[in-house]
């Protein structure tokens, strides 16, 4: 199991989104707690972390993930 850690970023984000729009969004952070690469995850090429990103409706995310610590950081999440 990862933990999740939040850029203040994301927190602001999500403290400015609609409820509904937020349990989505939560829930899918959620799930990467037990995969952290899910199917239809992106890798953002170019980049020099493990960067990636998943998508909900119009929503994107924007994480890294460390395996060795076991720790996936939330670094933006946009519309």
């Amino acid at each position: 199991m990862h933990t999740i850690l939040y850029s203040h970023q994301a927190r602001k984000f999500l403290q400015g989104a609609e409820p509904l729009i937020r349990e989505k969004i939560l829930e899918k952070i959620e799930s990467l707690e037990k995969t952290p690469l899910p199917r239809n995850v992106k890798r953002i090429r170019g980049s020099k972390e493990m960067l990636f990103r998943i998508r909900i409706g119009s929503y994107r995310i924007l994480y890294e993930v460390d395996f060795r610590q076991k720790m996936i950081g939330i670094v933006k999440i946009d519309h």
